[in-house]
This record gives C-alpha cells, sequence and structure tokens, in this order.
C-alpha cells in the first residue's frame, strides 16, 4: 500500500474522531516537543515497547531514527526485539484476524495518526495526548477499560502500569435546559492504584510518545519550517527590489 492510500486511510479515520469527541470532552493542550531529539528518542523507545506489538507504522522504515540521533546499533540493540533488518518498515506481527478477534476490529496504522486525528476541537498531537491520559477502569467493558474522550474504545490502556489504574468520578446535576431531568455530569478521575511513574512524570512520557507520534508522521516537517522561512525572505526581498527596479524604469517616463 502506497503512502498515499495510508493516508487516505488515515483520514478516513476523522468521522470516528468527531462521533468519539462528540460528548464535548476538552482537549489538553500537547507539549511542542519535535525539536528536542532526547525527548524523540524516549518517544520512540515508548512507541516500539507500548504501540508496536499492536499498531504497524508501515510507511516508516527503523534507519530513519537515525535522523533523531539514534546509530544503527543503537537501534538494532535498543529499539528491535525481532529478526528485523534496519532498513524494513516497523511492523507488528500481529494478524488482522487476531486483532480482530481481541478487540473487535484492527487496530489501525500508526503512521500519520498525529496528522489524521486533527479536527475543528484542536490539533492530531492535542487529542492523542488527551486520549493517553484519559482511561479509567470500567467493569462493564470487554478490556476492562473505558476512556473519556473515546467512549467504549476497543483498545485496552496499554500504558496502566506507568500510570496505575484510575476510576472515573461522575456526580448527577440537575440539567440547565429541561427542569426535573439530572444529567451524568465528570467531575475527575481518582487514583485506585499507583503506577510505576507519578502523574507528571506519566503526562512527561506521554507528550514524548505523542512528540515522536507527531514526529513520524511528517521527519522532515522541521526542515520544511526552517527553509520556508528563508523561502518567504528571499521572496521578500526580491519583491522589494522589483518594486524599486519598476519605480525607477517608470520614472523618466512619467
Amino acid at each position: 500500500m502506497t503512502l498515499l492510500k495510508k493516508v487516505i486511510a488515515a483520514l478516513a479515520l476523522l468521522p470516528a474522531l468527531a462521533c468519539a469527541n462528540e460528548g464535548g470532552f476538552p482537549l489538553d493542550h500537547a507539549p511542542d516537543r519535535t525539536k528536542d531529539v532526547a525527548s524523540l528518542q524516549n518517544g520512540a523507545k515508548l512507541f516500539v515497547n507500548y504501540c508496536l506489538n499492536c499498531h504497524s507504522a508501515s510507511a516508516m522504515r527503523y534507519n530513519r531514527l537515525r535522523d533523531i540521533g539514534l546509530t544503527e546499533d543503537e537501534i538494532k540493540n535498543n529499539l528491535m526485539f525481532t529478526g528485523d533488518k534496519v532498513g524494513d518498515l516497523m511492523k507488528t506481527s500481529l494478524s488482522p484476524q487476531d486483532a480482530k478477534a481481541w478487540f473487535g476490529a484492527a487496530p489501525p496504522d500508526l503512521s500519520v495518526i498525529a496528522r489524521a486525528k486533527a479536527s475543528e476541537a484542536g490539533s492530531g498531537p492535542d487529542w492523542i495526548y488527551t486520549y493517553l491520559r484519559s482511561y479509567y477502569t470500567d467493569d462493564s467493558r470487554p478490556t476492562g477499560w473505558n476512556n473519556m474522550l473515546f467512549p467504549n474504545v476497543g483498545m485496552p490502556h496499554v500504558l496502566w502500569e506507568l500510570q496505575g489504574t484510575r476510576k472515573a468520578k461522575f456526580v448527577e446535576e440537575k440539567d440547565p435546559h429541561e427542569e426535573g431531568r439530572t444529567i451524568h455530569k465528570f467531575a475527575g478521575f481518582e487514583q485506585v492504584k499507583p503506577g510505576k511513574m507519578s502523574t507528571a512524570e506519566y503526562d512527561n512520557a506521554v507528550a514524548d510518545l505523542v512528540a515522536y507520534l507527531q514526529w513520524m508522521g511528517e521527519p522532515v516537517q522541521n526542515t520544511r519550517k526552517r527553509l520556508g522561512v528563508w523561502v518567504l525572505l528571499f521572496l521578500g526581498f526580491f519583491s522589494v527590489l522589483t518594486w524599486r527596479l519598476n519605480a525607477s524604469y517608470w520614472k523618466s517616463i512619467k
């Protein structure tokens, strides 16, 4: 499948995003760490250890991680656990059939997920950052987990060991628009069991993972933005030069 087809497939997830966010759960702003090499390297490690088991990133090759400061030996020794070669695509060993049987649907490819999740509610990184920090335990769900941003999501909380387990608190409030009716309102999370990380450490790790997903969607984005500034300066300079040459040329005629 070509990259164009993968982009189209990822964009097809946008209707699902609208449904998932239609409850109005607010998005938190994701820190922009796409220029922080240490954050990108930590995000790559989290991605390989927690995401690549089920999700593919089949538009990305392992050797592209050299762009974030990793050597081929570091990639082989720390980020590759199968017989794949450094030049191979980042694919999962989970078959679509098993994924559908376990989760109800095959997990989407994450190559451009940070771009596909953008909407009028916020950017794609904001959506992922909020999503990975909005899980709570729910015994009514097959996986035992639910998510405030994406209610009844089929994906379990893969980072639960890091974050720990939490439950969502709800309160009953009077509906301001309809007398005699009450609404079930979210009132925050309650930590049930601590994880390996504190809340601040977990949020920091998720920010690194989101930064890597954002970078992976367009590895040359920082170069593009940097070159864009020089292109605009170049065009601006020659626009002024052309304007003054034009004025000088017509001066004698006027």
